[in-house]
């Protein structure tokens, strides 16, 4: 179904060939590296040299988790108005149900932001943040970035790429993109799916195959071969954005007739150009997907890597789900949370189903789910089902061809754009229950249960066919290929009123004297100091998990609501992980508070220190210490909640994620990674000379560690940073980099 080619591979005569076969010279391989999609879009977009890339984006988006905080950094740094054209929609925090009235304050922010700096505004309920993007402004040849980890617009020719909120803001004050040039991957398509198998279920199959070895992280996946012609755009689309849960940087497919027929439906032709690979084309390695082996996939909690054939977990269900179970009677502290009683009989049963988002809500994953429920029931017992379309005019072509009764009268419960289900803002199961979602995660926690307060419930991602074939079952875990149903579906058509009368497109006509409009939830950031010649770190959390997940650093859920409060918001951080770790940093920050006034640290401090001497220009402030953090959203939150918290720096053995680490930098928190720290809550490091070393391009820091009164030393180390990336950390943060810069 899915293999992985670990070294160099050629794309030649329609066929992928490893590179110890192919015999090319080295000039002819070097030809062959600018043959691909990806080296062709980049190089478009580049100010800088080939190796260390300075990128240029055509257009930003951001949703309302986030663009209050752009807005508000960019604003500190001197924004005028929006350089490019910048959409922000209103999707994640649009049901206004936790704290009162700043979540629609911050929606009215967002309108009266678009109006001052000149930018589209699209209002709650209309679309989701990807699906308004496909439909209206993603191009071939493109480049756009998003602050939301999923940006993926590759099946429509368009590099797409989710940072976090200071990479925005660059982009915003007309700074650059910086990355080392990235390795591209071939993921070589053939064959053709089977009735009943989705998109959904390609991409788990791709992320099974990729997440857990780091095969692809932080490379570009380029789509290829003859299989992609098999695929509608609605299943090249569904399988692209959850590329994301592979932890690549991007990705982009080769175009054909049917992505011209997508653009002119949507009344854009003029942004389509067939994009084709030029052959011989090298690639630094290569996933090859048999289409017509693909079957129905199930993702179990609590990750989308987490995954196996349907087929495979109805055989052997108890086993399966006992693997789990234990993970999650470790996440809840106890062992009432139980997954194997979900097995009776032999069959398992789920307690709710969710079609949604940017990955389930497109018009043939909802149409085909109504047909595969057609004339059938969800019944009246505990399992429900809701269906989200990724917009309105999706809603309505559904509505127009009749799918949306069809699910209606099944008893599904069809409901308007919104994220809320990806990310724990909506339909949270019960306590204990189990839901099957044609989502992009299923991460702990994520669908918005409180294991502190006693609750835990659990995530499995399927495709929208085999969740509707669980529905028509009565919430009997069932595969698509179990159900006769006609795949026929009416052909989709867009109508792009509902935009034209609603969005507001602001793009090119700033008006200064339009006022931003601040609900009293909204707060600017505070002030963060540079880094000293000398830094003092206290470990105030310590985690021991292998991956740690933005999700665990800053939940999402309820709490994203106070995103535009960053001190309210960080009383959240690790609240799920480790609940003693705001009061810890807290700690540090006071008497880091007394070092500015008196000079001197408390002697509560020195006490713990045995007599180690620290010099004038030290400066002392938390630090994480984790295996893998970063995995997941790409919300700034995750780090900027430390920062604002007295935090200097995270150490672990690697990061998950290149935005993780790119927002740990803008927030002027050192990205250190150390093999062997051995680090415990308590311990102190002092790391000499680091301003110094930072400035000079020092990349390996000698850290004395005091622990139990005893001192030992380890060595802390950076990794590559461009020049830009220096001077933000030592300026302490990326406004303040901004600041001096307009000095």
């Amino acid at each position: 179904m899915v293999k992985l080619i670990k070294k160099g591979v050629y794309y030649m005569d329609g066929r992928i060939v490893k590179e110890s076969q192919a015999f090319f010279t080295s000039d002819k391989k070097e030809r062959a590296e600018k043959n691909t999609l990806a080296y062709a879009v980049l190089k478009a977009h580049n100010l800088g040299d080939e190796e260390n890339l300075r990128l240029k984006f055509d257009a930003i988006v951001s949703h309302d988790i986030t663009y209050v905080g752009i807005i508000q950094t960019a604003k500190a740094s001197g924004l005028k108005e929006f350089p490019i054209p910048y959409t922000l929609t209103n999707c994640h925090n649009s049901l206004c149900a936790v704290g009162g009235t700043i979540n629609e304050d911050d929606h009215v922010f967002g309108l009266s932001a678009a109006k001052k700096y000149g930018g589209d505004y699209v209002p709650a309920h209309l679309a989701v943040i990807h699906q308004y993007m496909r439909e209206c402004a993603a191009g071939c040849g493109a480049m756009i970035l998003g602050s939301d980890s999923h940006t993926r617009y590759g099946a429509l020719g368009t590099l797409a790429v989710g940072e976090g909120g200071p990479e925005l803001v660059k982009q915003l004050l007309k700074q650059t993109y910086d990355v080392r040039r990235p390795e591209i991957v071939a993921v070589y398509l053939r064959g053709k799916l089977r009735k009943g198998v989705g998109p959904q279920d390609v991409a788990l199959a791709l992320v099974k195959a990729t997440f857990a070895s780091g095969f692809v992280k932080n490379k570009i996946l380029e789509f290829i071969g003859p299989g992609i012609a098999n695929l509608s755009m609605d299943y090249r689309i569904g399988i692209d954005v959850m590329t994301t849960e592979t932890t690549c940087l991007s990705s982009i497919w080769e175009t054909d007739e049917k992505t011209r027929e997508y653009f002119r439906e949507h009344g854009r032709e003029e942004d389509y150009r067939e994009m084709k690979v030029a052959q011989p084309a090298y690639y630094d390695g290569a996933v090859t997907i048999d289409l017509s082996r693909v079957e129905p996939m199930i993702a179990l909690p609590f990750h989308p890597s987490n995954a196996y054939t349907i087929r495979e977990f109805l055989a052997n269900p108890v086993e399966i789900l006992k693997k789990a179970e234990e993970q999650g009677r470790k996440i809840k502290g106890d062992d009432s949370f139980t997954l194997t009683d979900k097995v009776k009989d032999g069959k398992v049963y789920v307690t709710q189903g969710i079609i949604a988002g940017c990955a389930g809500g497109g018009y043939e994953n909802v149409a085909e789910a109504a047909e595969i429920l057609r004339g059938k029931s969800v019944g009246t017992g505990e399992f429900a089902l809701s269906v989200y379309p990724a917009s309105q005019p999706v809603y309505k072509a559904l509505t127009d061809a009749g799918y949306t009764g069809v699910l209606m009268e099944a008893g599904a419960v069809v409901k308007t754009a919104f994220c809320g289900p990806c990310f724990g803002a909506g339909d949270v199961p019960a306590n204990n229950g189990l839901s099957v979602r044609h989502t992009t995660r299923n991460f702990e926690n994520r669908e918005g249960s409180k294991p502190a307060q006693g609750q835990l419930a659990a995530v499995a991602l399927m495709d929208a066919r085999s969740i509707a074939a669980t529905a028509a079952n009565g919430g009997i875990l069932t595969s698509a290929l179990d159900r006769e149903y006609n795949r026929r579906i009416k052909k989709y058509k867009y109508d792009g009123k509902i935009y034209e009368n609603r969005v507001y497109h602001g793009v090119g006509k700033p008006d200064p004297s339009a006022e931003l409009v601040y609900g009293p939830n909204i707060a600017d950031w505070p002030e963060q100091i540079a880094l000293g010649r000398h830094l003092l770190m206290k470990v105030v959390s310590a985690l021991s998990d292998p991956v740690t997940t933005t999700d665990e650093l800053i939940p999402s859920g309820e709490t994203s609501s106070y995103r535009s409060n960053p001190m309210k918001l960080a009383s959240f951080a690790l609240s799920r992980k480790d609940p003693g770790y705001v009061e810890r940093a807290k700690a540090v920050a006071a008497d880091e508070a007394v070092r500015r006034e008196s000079g001197a640290l408390p002697e509560s401090v020195m006490d713990c220190l045995g007599g180690l001497k620290i010099e004038e220009g030290t400066i002392y402030g938390s630090v994480v210490v984790s295996v893998k953090p970063g995995d997941g959203s790409a919300r700034e939150q995750a780090a900027s909640c430390q920062r604002v918290l007295g935090g200097v720096a995270n150490i672990c053995k690697e990061y998950a994620t290149k935005r993780y680490r790119s927002n740990l930098i803008n927030w002027g928190m050192l990205p250190f990674t150390c093999r062997q720290a051995g680090l415990s809550v308590g311990d102190y490091l002092l790391v000499r000379n680091i301003a110094e070393g930072i400035a000079s391009g020092e990349e390996r820091f000698v850290a004395t560690v005091i622990s139990g009164g005893k001192t030992r030393d380890i060595v802390l180390e950076t990794g590559p940073l461009t020049p830009e990336e220096r001077k933000i950390l030592l300026a302490g943060c990326l406004i303040n980099y901004n600041k001096e810069l307009a000095k």
